[in-house]
């Protein structure tokens, strides 16, 4: 989202191998978490949704050994090995773990309110059964370069993490951005931050298509990939330039302002992409442009939804997890567009976003998700990974692509799938249990009893407890 301040910073999605992390190698704090820590465990009885875009089947058996998924199929047919911890989960469901494309590492707030979250920020995106992350821009970078590094060491509890470089942007940006002013500068930012290990970059509103231009081209050199959260560059001309992701969809694309100019974001008029027909001959132009060179896109409609009047954006769990003060300025500008009954942006427009996405999955494209957990500060880490399954379903998607965006369609974009994003065997077990039936009720998302990441088990309610009052803090 364009938010004033609104930092960038660092880092980047990893390529390196993806070893399975196994309880021996976890610190006393990490243990206080860890709910199930045995080599083999059998989850029997579930229904199972595994992010490939198969129906939920039901009374299926999970096979885990050794960190990674040994076996799934029907209950009947997969016996559980002798000397595995079986678990009867009936009554529950199990999907992959997901994956965040959007997850920032720090948060801001109404009133001005900015904190990075090396303590909450971990902590809660595995408790809600995010597994895997891309930061998609970060205020401080080294910060996030230790704590991943903190993770995967088994120091903390958290996801892997995917870094992206700090952002770059034109004249016009600043804060915690990089502002480049020439393709040399941009080639320079990027071969910089190849050699620190990047391997995503992220451009902002302001930049320019040439500076755009030199960056893609410098960084497919290092073999790094390139998002944008974009504004002077249109959808079309950034797709033409060689991007490899969008972030946000329809309110962001300024291809729907006629009265743009070349390199210069129409930040008075992009508002009214709010009004855009997501089935209009522009929207199938931008659409048909992604989809034919292979672009996919973030949603991350759950930070959007808190700018719309009359929304459900007051969830209990979420401002226990605030603190007090953050909480208060959360409230009393929930109140204000409320009270308006319009907010800054209409219903019809959040609708049009979800519409426009529709109809880019549809037409073929490759669409992630994320929380982006910034504006106003009602999209928390986690929780608001959750809140965009329950969007999906709103806006028309059925569970099982749902969940696919969530997972699978991460993993893809992060080129990961051959070893996350789905319950197939072989691939690591990065797992979540719900308590409740999915297919039935979108709110079962909320309610992970165990999240296990690389085959060990998380307990999400000791986790939850960990962070509450503290999210806006650390």
């Amino acid at each position: 989202m364009r938010i004033t301040v609104l930092a960038l910073a660092l880092v980047s999605l990893f390529t390196r191998t993806l070893p399975a992390q196994r309880p021996d190698s976890l610190s006393e704090e990490v243990r206080k978490y860890v709910s199930v820590d045995t080599a083999v465990v059998a989850l029997t009885h579930v229904l199972l949704v595994d992010g490939t875009g198969k129906r939920p089947a039901s009374d299926q058996t999970v096979v885990i050994r050794d960190g990674r998924i040994a076996e799934v199929g029907p209950a009947a047919r997969v016996r559980v090995p002798a000397g595995a911890l079986g678990l009867d989960l009936k009554g529950h469901t199990v999907i992959p773990g997901l994956i965040g494309m959007h997850n920032h590492l720090f948060y801001t707030a109404a009133g001005g309110r900015a904190a990075q979250m090396s303590y909450t920020g971990p902590r809660l995106y595995l408790a809600s059964g995010v597994t895997t992350i891309r930061t998609a821009g970060g205020r401080s970078p080294y910060a996030e370069i230790n704590l991943r590094q903190s993770i995967d060491s088994g120091l903390v509890p958290g996801p892997r993490i995917h870094l992206t470089a700090p952002y770059i942007t034109g004249a016009g940006g600043g804060g915690s951005m990089d502002v480049v002013t020439s393709p040399e500068e941009a080639r320079r930012f990027v071969a910089y931050w190849g050699s620190e290990g990047a391997t995503w970059i992220k451009a902002y509103t302001d930049i320019r298509r040439a500076e755009l231009s030199a960056a893609i081209e410098e960084a497919h050199k290092h073999k790094m990939k390139v998002t944008g959260h974009l504004c002077s560059v249109s959808f079309r001309e950034a797709v033409e330039l060689g991007i490899d992701n969008l972030e946000h969809g329809l309110l962001t694309a300024s291809d729907f302002v006629s009265s743009r100019q070349p390199d210069v974001c129409p930040i008075a008029d992009i508002g009214r992409n709010s009004q855009a027909d997501a089935s209009s001959e522009t929207a199938r132009s931008v659409i048909q442009t992604m989809v034919k060179r292979g672009v996919s896109m973030t949603s991350t409609l759950a930070v959007y939804e808190p700018f719309v009047a009359g929304r459900p954006t007051r969830e209990p769990r979420v401002l226990n997890a605030m603190a007090p003060e953050v909480r208060e300025s959360y409230l009393k500008i929930r109140h204000e567009i409320d009270s308006a009954e319009s907010g800054p942006i209409a219903v019809e427009g959040l609708r049009s976003a979800m519409a426009f996405e529709r109809e880019f999955v549809k037409s073929g494209g490759l669409l992630g998700a994320g929380v982006d957990p910034t504006g106003i500060g009602g999209a928390l880490a986690g929780y608001g990974d959750q809140r965009n399954y329950e969007l999906f379903i709103e806006a028309g998607f059925s569970v099982p692509e749902a969940i696919r965006i969530m997972t699978l369609n991460g993993a893809k974009i992060l080129g990961v799938d051959r070893r996350l994003g789905s319950i197939e065997r072989g691939k690591l077990a990065d797992l979540v249990v719900l308590r409740g039936d999915l297919s039935q009720d979108p709110t079962v998302i909320r309610n992970p009893t165990t999240v296990f990441k690389d085959g060990v088990g998380y307990d999400s309610a000791k986790l939850i407890a960990s962070i509450e009052g503290r999210v806006g803090i650390d």
